[in-house]
C-alpha cells in the first residue's frame, strides 16, 4: 500500500511539473515538448519517471509522439487531467466519499444563495423546463440550479467535482420529476429548511 501511494504521488508530481513547465514556456497545442533528457534535467527527475509520465499523458490524448520528430502538445483540456488524476485519487474510498460530500455541500449552498437572491423568473423557468422533461439526468438539473447563483467560480468548482464523480460512473437519470418540482416550489416559497429537506430526500432516491 505504501509503495502504491508513493508511486501515485510520483505520477501526480510529474503531471503537475510538466503542466507548470508547459505554462511557463507558453506552449500551446501543436508545440513540441522538450526531449526526455531535457525534461529529466529541468524537472530533476529520472528519465524513466519522465517516460512513464509522458506515456500516461499520451494515453489520455494530451500529447502525441511522432516518430523521428518528437513529442507534441495536443489539447490540454481540464477533463483529460481529471481522468488522469482520477485514476489514482479515486482509488481511496475516503476520497470517493469526500467527492460526493463536497458536491452535496456545493448544491446546498447554491439552494441557499438562490433563495436569498429572490430571482423568481429564473426559478419559474427552471420549473417549466423540469415539467417539459428537458432534464434527463440529475446533473443536468443541478447544473442549471448552480448556474442560477450567477457565481462563476462556484459553477466551475461544481463542474470539476461533478467530473470526478462521473469517473465513478454515477450519473442518475430523472425517472420521476415530482421530487424535483417539490424542491423548486420550496425554493420559490423561500423555505430554506424545507428546500434542504427535499434535497436530502432526492439524494436518498
Amino acid at each position: 500500500m505504501e509503495k502504491q501511494t508513493s508511486k501515485t504521488k510520483a505520477y501526480l508530481e510529474i503531471v503537475n511539473q510538466i503542466r507548470q513547465m508547459i505554462h511557463d514556456d507558453g506552449l500551446v497545442s501543436g508545440d513540441k515538448l522538450p526531449s526526455e533528457r531535457e525534461l529529466s534535467e529541468r524537472l530533476n527527475i529520472g528519465r524513466s519517471s519522465v517516460r512513464e509520465g509522458l506515456r500516461a499523458l499520451e494515453l489520455l490524448g494530451l500529447i502525441e509522439t511522432r516518430r523521428g520528430e518528437g513529442t507534441f502538445l495536443r489539447d490540454f483540456a481540464d477533463h483529460y487531467l481529471v481522468e488522469l488524476l482520477s485514476t489514482f485519487i479515486l482509488q481511496d474510498e475516503k476520497v470517493k466519499n469526500d467527492v460526493f460530500v463536497t458536491k452535496e455541500l456545493l448544491e446546498k449552498g447554491a439552494i441557499r444563495l438562490i433563495i436569498q437572491q429572490k430571482d423568481k423568473d429564473s426559478i419559474f423557468l427552471l420549473k417549466t423546463k423540469m415539467e417539459q422533461g428537458v432534464y434527463l439526468l440529475e446533473d443536468d438539473f443541478f447544473f442549471e440550479l448552480v448556474q442560477l447563483t450567477n457565481i462563476r467560480l462556484l459553477l466551475k468548482i461544481w463542474l470539476l467535482i461533478k467530473e470526478y464523480a462521473s469517473q465513478l460512473n454515477v450519473s442518475r437519470e430523472i425517472n420521476n420529476i415530482e421530487p424535483y418540482k417539490k424542491l423548486i416550489n420550496a425554493i420559490l416559497d423561500e423555505d430554506l429548511l424545507l428546500s434542504l429537506h427535499l434535497y436530502e430526500q432526492i439524494r436518498k432516491l
